[in-house]
């Protein structure tokens, strides 16, 4: 295995303190709220300022218009991003549709569609899944079909992140006894989205139905690589709930520190202060395991460990620690007008994207033979 460095360099911190100015003076909570009360969830005004910033074409390599850079500096991103609940398509279209694109693209199907996604100008989302709690491969219904020359797809997916306001759609289908994933453009004849209510308004999914609907391309790849680019959205999906988790301990501990029962801060009572410090380990461990992840994307069998163990981890530790945050806040917690509810509901459905903690540590098994 490759050597890893673990100490910050100076162009990540510039990233970080750079990615961090922009949403605390664009993307703040008062924002989140208003976009979320939107009825898709996307503000297109935000959405240029993360093209201009370089974020909608951090991963794209420079050949096709983006920044050309990796996991690790994409780390940095998501987990500002996940401070700040930040809304909008970029986990869907910048992060997950654009590594299928990447990993499984050829070179003609890159040139044609990467420059587009790295711009911001086409958003784009993977559609998997189609039954709840099932992120296994092996159960998947929708089928495509050859037929002279084109490719024709059937079937229903579920849970697909952003549907609604993408332009390309990478519908992953059976073929024969394998899987591909074909590009499917959002005005493709036979082609519904609909829009689905959620418990988290920041994150939009949609129910994707294909009758018949003429793919655009089938992307190169098959199990493996459709699995490999899973691990990798594990992955930046584990570095955005750190920061989450991350803002809600500050958040937290600040409260502690300020709210007074009985002529002292509660923050003092040892009850307290043991609730903290367990959620500063468990943030802490997620941490570790997340940004080791991110950094050892490039190593195919380490990868195979790091991300279904990040996964787990990173969920049960944001999940755990923002239902802890609503407890230590007490009644104030439980209002709409907190941010409070905005972590936790981001946590959960964190927590059931790519897989629920118990499926992670599954892959995690199997990747070490037990």
């Amino acid at each position: 295995m490759a050597e890893v460095t673990y100490a910050p360099t100076e162009d990540l911190d510039l990233i970080r303190s750079t990615t961090r100015q922009f949403l605390e003076e664009k993307a703040d909570l008062g924002v989140v709220r208003r976009v979320m009360m939107t009825d898709d969830g996307h503000d297109r005004g935000l959405w240029s300022g993360f093209s201009e910033m370089g974020w909608t074409g951090l991963l794209v390599p420079e050949d096709y218009g983006g920044a050309g850079l990796g996991y690790l500096e994409l780390s940095v991103v998501l987990d500002e991003m996940g401070r700040l609940v930040t809304p909008g398509p970029f986990f869907a279209s910048a992060v997950v549709a654009t590594t299928a694109m990447i990993e499984l693209g050829s070179s003609d199907q890159q040139e044609r569609w990467l420059p587009a996604m790295a711009s911001g100008e086409k958003v784009a989302t993977l559609g998997v899944f189609e039954k709840a709690r099932d992120w296994g491969l092996e159960h998947l219904r929708t089928s495509a079909v050859e037929e002279a020359g084109v490719w024709k797809l059937s079937g229903t997916k579920r849970y697909v992140l952003d549907g609604h306001v993408a332009d390309l759609l990478f519908v992953v289908a059976k073929v024969g006894d394998g899987l591909g994933v074909f590009v499917v453009e959002a005005d493709s004849p036979g082609l519904t989205v609909s829009q689905v209510p959620v418990l988290d308004p920041t994150r939009r999914q949609a129910v994707v139905e294909l009758d018949n609907v003429v793919a655009a391309a089938r992307l190169q790849g098959g199990s493996s690589g459709l699995a490999r680019v899973l691990r990798l959205g594990s992955v930046a999906l584990a570095c955005e709930q750190v920061g989450g988790a991350q803002r809600v301990l500050e958040s937290t501990v600040a409260y502690a520190r300020t709210r007074h029962q009985f002529g002292r801060p509660i923050g003092s009572f040892q009850a307290v202060k043991h609730r903290c410090a367990e959620m500063l380990m468990k943030v802490e461990h997620a941490k570790s395991v997340a940004y080791h992840a991110a950094r050892v994307t490039d190593d195919l069998d380490e990868l195979d460990i790091a991300s279904p163990l990040a996964a787990s981890v990173s969920s049960e530790a944001y999940l755990w620690a923002a239902g802890e945050s609503i407890q230590i806040h007490g009644g104030i917690g439980f209002t709409w007008e907190h941010e409070a509810h905005l972590y936790l509901k981001r946590a959960k459905s964190a927590s059931l994207l790519l897989g629920d903690p118990r499926f992670h540590r599954s892959l995690l098994a199997e990747a070490l033979s037990l």
